[in-house]
């Protein structure tokens, strides 16, 4: 027991010396490794820029995109400008045109009650993906197919505005009935998009060797088929339909029967902001459900009259559903008074009474047989 506590002891006396004992002395400063200057111009690695994800959602400030619609006071919608029937420039009067180019309007319309207020920035195909993610647009309706990758990385598709598929444009001299019969010909495509993916796919399956001829831009694509240098230009249908007739000799091309792939073609918004997502999806939305309502954008304000409750609901007569989309609570009016619905829309810009006269084909409503189909507004 003694020994213990003189342990005990001397323990606590080495303790009250080291504690009342003062600091230990600094190494000299000639011993210290010399440290280097800052250099402003070589930041280090963990402080140097980098490039956000590709899902990164654009900073969009604390009241989302919408809000930041608002306050600039225009839409800023990606489109092509060399489409004739979905996207297309007109040189001579400067203005932009097309069934892409009205459900730019729409949304304008849904947001402002103006649809003249839309900026129209065209992309190419490469473009699409980065003004997107980087929030230089706020939504993309330009041709775009649905594809997983582009929805997980490039934005979010809203509901499918036009069921397409890919096809081949060729010559008739060619007499090219098949893919097969592609054996060994040079044909024109559109890098950076899904129709490049599918055409080697599809030719790989018919044992078809060919040689693409790739371009970034379509305007230059379609002057190169036109001069002879591609056998045949593959797009997607419509967009085989639109240009067809701006040829030098339309009548000498033809569209082959084959259909290449699937494509649902779209608005799409960048990743991260489920407000302004829904104010698109339901943009498009309502464009379907007006057309199997009848309602158009010559007989809306008289359809305000309705007793139905569902459409007195979906005109803003009854209720505030507007509200939870941050809308005005009669958006869907100045939608359907600013572009029509989907009928009007298609059959002003692809109908039977245009150059392209494109059959609707799955772009009918449900009720008709067709894929176009919209969920309750309730």
């Amino acid at each position: 027991m003694k020994k213990v506590t003189l342990a005990l002891s001397t323990l606590l006396v080495i303790s009250l010396v080291a504690a009342c004992s003062p600091p230990p002395t600094p190494a000299p400063a000639a011993t210290a490794a010399p440290v280097q200057p800052a250099q402003p111009t070589q930041p280090p690695a963990a402080a140097a820029p980098t490039t956000a994800p590709a899902a990164a959602a654009p900073a969009t400030g604390s009241g989302g995109r919408l809000a930041l619609v608002k306050s600039r006071g225009k839409l800023i919608c990606g489109v092509n400008n060399a489409v004739p029937g979905f996207g297309y420039l007109d040189g001579a009067t400067g203005q932009f045109s097309g069934f892409d180019v009205d459900y730019c309007r729409a949304i304008a319309a849904a947001v402002f009650g103006d649809p003249k207020a839309v900026e129209f920035r065209p992309v190419n195909a490469a473009q699409r993906g980065p003004a997107l993610q980087t929030g230089e647009v706020d939504v993309v309706i330009r041709n775009t197919t649905w594809t997983s990758s582009r929805d997980t990385s490039w934005g979010v598709f809203a509901p499918t505005t036009f069921y397409d598929g890919q096809g081949m444009l060729v010559r008739k001299s060619l007499g090219a009935k098949t893919l097969k019969d592609l054996k060994g010909a040079s044909i024109c495509v559109m890098s950076g998009t899904t129709t490049e993916l599918n055409l080697t796919d599809q030719m790989r399956t018919v044992g078809a060797d060919f040689k693409p001829v790739v371009f970034a831009d379509v305007d230059p694509a379609w002057a190169a088929y036109d001069e002879g240098r591609c056998d045949a230009f593959t797009t997607d249908k419509s967009g085989l339909a639109s240009r067809r007739p701006t040829l030098k000799n339309p009548d000498e091309h033809e569209i082959m029967e084959v259909t290449m792939s699937k494509e649902p073609l779209g608005p799409e918004v960048p990743l991260g902001d489920d407000q302004w997502f829904n104010v698109v999806k339901w943009t498009v939305f309502v464009t379907f459900q007006a057309e199997e309502w009848g309602i158009t954008s010559k007989n809306v304000d008289e359809m305000l009259k309705t007793t139905n409750p569902d459409m007195q609901r979906f005109l803003g007569v009854t209720g505030d559903l507007g509200k939870g989309l941050g809308l005005e609570n009669d958006w869907i009016v100045k939608v359907i008074k600013g572009v029509g619905n989907y009928g009007e829309i298609y059959d002003r810009n692809l109908g039977p009474n245009t150059p392209l006269n494109i059959p609707r084909g799955p772009n009918k409503p449900w009720t008709e047989g067709g894929l176009l189909y919209a969920p309750p507004y309730r």
